[in-house]
């Protein structure tokens, strides 16, 4: 333009500001896309009574979920917009789904009293992750908690609250309401209350960062095997799972406790120690959010 109304050289400085962004930090952010697909897509199979291949979507977006942020943190591309994205496909994905699959399936027999049970499932989700956003950036949380999330994690709560329907795939021949009736609305609500409660729960996310040169192998095996069950028998695969889950939360309470009273210990020991000698200070023990898994991309 022969009269541009801004200054060229300025402009070109302004656009010089802007960096190509690398591959790397794109790629888990795919990921996260794709689990956020399966999620929606489980919402229109549920809608059309496909409740198999809806529970196969959760079960998918599931794995998606715990790929991203690790997949993030090796590639060293994590950011604040993948944290949020994440976010999102985790509400999306483990608290509106899954809510809308249990209407779909059964709790639209309770009418309005089955619909208010599908949105609390809903909104303890989206309170559970607007909590986790928030003690993420809590500056004084103990090294030793980043073990342990403060209720149970969103996508647990997900695959943990659709047991009705393992169930009622697993035994045909039951009649559709019993299962509805005694089971789906009140264990809708306490896995609800679970993933809102202050219940420390082992997340195990320290566990096998690194693998033993004589243990590769071994642990392939496993993986193999571990999934070409959960292909040939799903329901059962996930059942078992799911109970076997609940039953262990009272050990990520006890193992909570036995950390909290180390940490009480040498604080007491501490406080004893002569004057011109120090220890470390330990910060207060507050459970963690989610651990690491998310701040750190921020996933």
């Amino acid at each position: 333009m022969l009269f541009s109304p801004f200054e060229p050289d300025r402009i070109e400085a302004h656009r010089r500001r802007f960096r190509a962004i690398p591959v790397r930090t794109l790629l888990p952010n795919l990921i996260t896309l794709l689990a956020l697909c399966a999620g929606l897509t489980a919402i229109r199979l549920a809608s059309e009574q496909r409740f198999e291949w809806a529970l196969y979507a959760i079960v998918f977006a599931a794995l998606l979920d715990g790929m991203d942020g690790r997949l993030a943190r090796m590639l060293k591309g994590t950011s604040r917009f993948g944290a949020e994205l994440d976010s999102l496909a985790d509400f999306v994905n483990f608290g509106v789904a899954p809510a809308l699959i249990l209407y779909q399936w059964g709790l639209n027999e309770f009418k309005s009293v089955g619909w208010i049970a599908a949105l609390v499932f809903a909104l303890c989700a989206a309170l559970r992750l607007a909590r986790f956003n928030v003690l993420a950036e809590d500056p004084n949380r103990p090294a030793w908690a980043a073990n342990f999330f403060v209720g149970i994690p969103a996508p647990a709560g997900a695959i943990t609250v659709l047991l009705p329907l393992y169930l009622e795939l697993l035994f045909p021949h039951l009649p559709h309401y019993v299962l509805v009736m005694p089971l789906a609305f009140v264990y809708t609500l306490f896995i609800a209350f679970l993933m809102i409660s202050r219940l420390p729960v082992f997340s195990g996310k320290r566990v096998g960062k690194r693998v033993p040169p004589e243990m590769v192998l071994p642990v392939f095996g496993a993986v193999v095997v571990f999934f070409a069950l959960l292909i040939s028998y799903p329901w059962e695969v996930l059942t078992i799972g799911t109970l076997a889950y609940l039953a262990c939360l009272p050990l990520g309470l006890m193992s909570y406790r036995e950390q909290e009273r180390k940490a009480a210990a040498a604080v007491a020991a501490s406080n004893t120690m002569p004057e011109g000698e120090s220890a470390p200070a330990l910060a207060p023990s507050v459970p963690a959010s989610d651990g690491p898994e998310r701040p750190a991309r921020l996933n």
